[in-house]
């Protein structure tokens, strides 16, 4: 089954499911007081992810709790450092005994070193029907199961309605209309959108979308898959609207050099009036009490606009986000599949009603009181006509890390479109 066909399917179970109600240093596993002991690590830091942060302590301390004798030692990283220290922890085989990964792709050169231990016992033994159909078979590879699915994404542009309003602005539905909003926010000396494409990923989001808009839903998918080419006109149209973006200034000033993290904590300071990420970022807009009201009322969504009269706008990018691992010289093997097993059954709901995140295991969601903007993703997701996964996820590690660089160049300006068309033609033929 093709990639963003899968995950169409299971994000469509999703939504029906909720709203139908269906450190590293040690090679011992034991701490000093003969506990075994669980190597975890996570990329939720308090400090950006603080309901994702107290759901998975107080995950931790429940298990503590009823498995005594066991000790879960916790480790918490940022989304690049994570993976940073997940590939450098990779060529020691020094990985820790319970871990997140992403799906497809990102899973082949782990699975092919035979570092993640296969999961489906774990599935069949303790996780049964639990997943919405389709998630675990994302982090599938060769006929077995190496990742226990957490959470589903889509990406949508959040926007500062309060912002739009002081200037007179509607959400734009078309990309001439967004470049309209840009040049109003620009006239009154205010940045339009928050980007950190320091980190890329960030960037590829709008180059996956105006590809989407440009060429359809499979244009992308077939040059990554081999199908079709990544010089194929409309991907290498939509680099040139990336481009056309960044001459009338539409992004922050220094986006090349920002994380994630600082564009983000720029939109949420009401400096920035947009914002294009995943609906892991859902929280901050919706249940985090640490966040002011008045700004979680102010902010909405949108659909990515059609570009030049073409796109479907309920096409998406997205698809599953983190799921677990088991390493597979793990010390405690058995003991980190359990935990990892407690761990999904409990995410579910507590990620619904805790931390406001859409799940990729059933949930009964008829008593939950959900916030309106969560229930109106989830109605997207049930309308969306198609879901593209994430190009880096569906990449090999090496060719995503060209895309990556190649999405720095682009932006920056670095690189022509068709350069960019080449380099990811070039490292997708050997």
């Amino acid at each position: 089954m093709k990639i963003n066909k899968m995950i169409k399917i299971l994000l469509f179970a999703s939504v029906f499911y909720l709203l139908a109600g269906c450190s590293d240093s040690s090679d011992t596993s034991s701490s000093a007081s003969g506990d075994k002991e669980i190597k975890f690590m996570h990329l939720w830091p308090e400090g950006s992810s603080k309901q994702h942060y107290d759901v998975v302590n107080e995950i931790i301390a429940d298990y503590e709790k009823e498995h005594d004798g066991v000790k879960v030692d916790l480790e918490v990283l940022s989304n690049e450092q994570y993976k940073d220290k997940l590939r450098v922890l990779s060529t020691s085989k020094e990985l820790p005994d319970v871990g997140m990964t992403w799906a497809a792709g990102f899973l082949e050169p782990y699975v092919g070193g035979n570092m993640f231990a296969p999961l489906d016992d774990v599935i069949e033994e303790q996780l049964s029907d639990s997943f919405v159909p389709g998630t675990a078979e994302a982090y599938a590879l060769d006929g077995k199961t190496y990742g226990l699915p957490l959470e589903l994404n889509i990406v949508t542009l959040y926007y500062n309605k309060a912002m739009f309003d002081e200037q007179g602005l509607e959400a734009p539905k078309t990309f001439e209309e967004l470049e309209n909003v840009v040049k109003v926010f620009k006239e009154d000396g205010i940045d339009p959108i928050a980007l950190g494409n320091k980190d890329a990923w960030t960037g590829s989001l709008w180059y996956m979308y105006l590809a989407d808009r440009l060429g359809g839903a499979e244009v992308l998918n077939k040059a990554i898959d081999r199908s079709g080419s990544f010089e194929d006109p409309a991907l290498v149209e939509a680099a040139q609207k990336v481009q056309d973006l960044v001459d009338m200034g539409a992004f922050v000033n220094g986006f090349n050099g920002l994380a994630d993290e600082e564009a983000k904590s720029m939109f949420m300071s009401e400096q920035v009036p947009m914002y294009l990420i995943a609906t892991w970022d859902l929280p901050n807009y919706t249940t985090n009490e640490t966040v002011p009201q008045e700004f979680r009322d102010s902010v909405e969504y949108l659909k990515f606009p059609t570009v030049d009269g073409k796109g479907d706008m309920d096409s998406f990018v997205g698809g599953p986000g983190v799921g677990l691992f088991v390493a597979e010289d793990s010390d405690v093997k058995e003991e980190a599949k359990d935990f990892a097993a407690y761990f999904v059954k409990q995410w579910g709901e507590k990620a619904v009603t805790q931390a406001g995140v859409i799940p990729a295991t059933k949930v009964d969601a008829d008593s939950l009181d959900l916030p309106e903007m969560y229930i109106d993703i989830l109605n997207e997701l049930n309308q969306a006509s198609n879901i593209t996964l994430f190009a880096d996820v569906q990449m090999s590690p090496d060719v995503a890390q060209v895309h990556l660089d190649s999405i720095q160049a682009l932006f920056g300006k670095q690189m022509t479109p068709e350069e960019f068309a080449k380099a990811h033609e070039d490292a997708l033929s050997k």
